[in-house]
């Protein structure tokens, strides 16, 4: 089963993808479906077809209007958390160490080596200790918080950058979408095909501004995938410019390709009772290692990021929009 959320007649609505032309409509959005079927103790999936309409729409004409949405938002954007996890797939280290590379000069500096160092061994705990028996807790991975719900760009949208940002560079990922019940109790409606959207200059200068580098906008969607996710997946990420393919490389995701589990990962994030806070929603980040940035590859506003995985139905694109004039120096007032 997979699930949109669009405008229709001045609502966010959710509705279901019955093939590639047409999506029927439920009569309220992914948020108020999740809470109904939680109140009601039904499956995710029952609550969506008990609440589907007999209005079917063109997708291609919700795409052309931009009238997508992303496939889970909340009434208030302070309650919907975007974070994320690094350094979790096979393969994501060496990605990590060849973005860091130019950081490096021939008389490199032994800070330069020891923050190397870190990324390696946090990599290595990840693929000794990620995937715990069940019941087990495992080893913990990175974490990174990227904004609330305001950072979160529709599908088709285009992102924003930062005026005072050093680069634009996309991240092709999957997302965890997540309500948490009025208990404390997080639920996962499903996956979702994401775009991180990072600062990769920033990071690569020094480590230690990782934080800075992930305050950046994001998008998913625009497909959510409700259910269990498939242990092998195959995408490809592209940028175009110009209607032409600036670069494409393909990406593995999925456990069978990454160095720790869903679950491991999962708990890392909500074991933190701040992240259990009752009508919450949260869209979680779980890695990749393909990046444009690692092949030196500079963006410019217009060119089009798409990441593509057949089993989420729908690519997730986004323009990149010209930097926002906000590089001014910000001064703080004594009240």
């Amino acid at each position: 089963m997979r699930l949109i959320q669009c405008l229709h007649e001045g609502r966010i609505h959710a509705a279901l993808v019955e093939d590639e032309t047409t999506v029927r409509l439920a009569d309220t959005d992914t948020y108020s479906l999740a809470r109904a079927a939680m109140a009601a103790g039904k499956s995710f999936s029952q609550a969506i077809e008990e609440r589907l309409t007999k209005t079917r729409l063109d997708y291609a004409e919700l795409v052309e209007a931009q009238r997508l949405m992303p496939p889970l938002t909340h009434p208030d954007a302070a309650h919907c958390l975007v974070t994320g996890t690094g350094l979790t797939h096979l393969g994501s280290a060496d990605t990590r160490s060849a973005m860091h590379a130019k950081a490096q000069s021939q008389e490199q500096s032994q800070e330069a080596e020891e923050q190397l160092t870190d990324s390696m061994r946090m990599f290595r705990l990840g693929v000794e200790g990620g995937k715990p028996a069940d019941g087990q807790v495992g080893a913990q991975p990175e974490w990174f918080y990227k904004g609330d719900g305001d950072c979160v760009v529709a599908p088709e949208s285009p992102l924003p950058c930062p005026g005072f940002a050093e680069d634009a560079g996309e991240e092709p990922e999957l997302a965890g979408l997540y309500v948490i019940d009025d208990h404390g109790n997080p639920h996962r409606l499903g996956f979702a095909i994401g775009n991180e959207f990072s600062d990769h200059v920033t990071e690569r200068f020094n480590y230690l501004w990782l934080a800075h580098s992930k305050l950046r906008a994001c998008s998913f969607g625009p497909e959510l995938l409700v259910g269990e996710l498939p242990r092998h997946l195959e995408g490809t990420s592209r940028i175009t410019r110009n209607g032409e393919t600036l670069w494409e490389k393909p990406f593995l995701t999925g456990e069978d390709n990454m160095a720790h589990s869903i679950a491991n990962l999962e708990h890392h994030h909500f074991k933190y009772r701040g992240f259990r806070r009752p009508g919450d929603v949260h869209v979680h980040f779980f890695g990749t290692a393909t990046l444009s940035f690692a092949d030196d590859i500079r963006v410019e506003p217009g060119d089009c990021f798409e990441i593509e995985l057949p089993a989420f139905g729908r690519s997730l694109r986004n323009p990149l929009a010209t930097p926002d004039n906000d590089n001014d120096v910000v001064t703080v007032n004594a009240l």
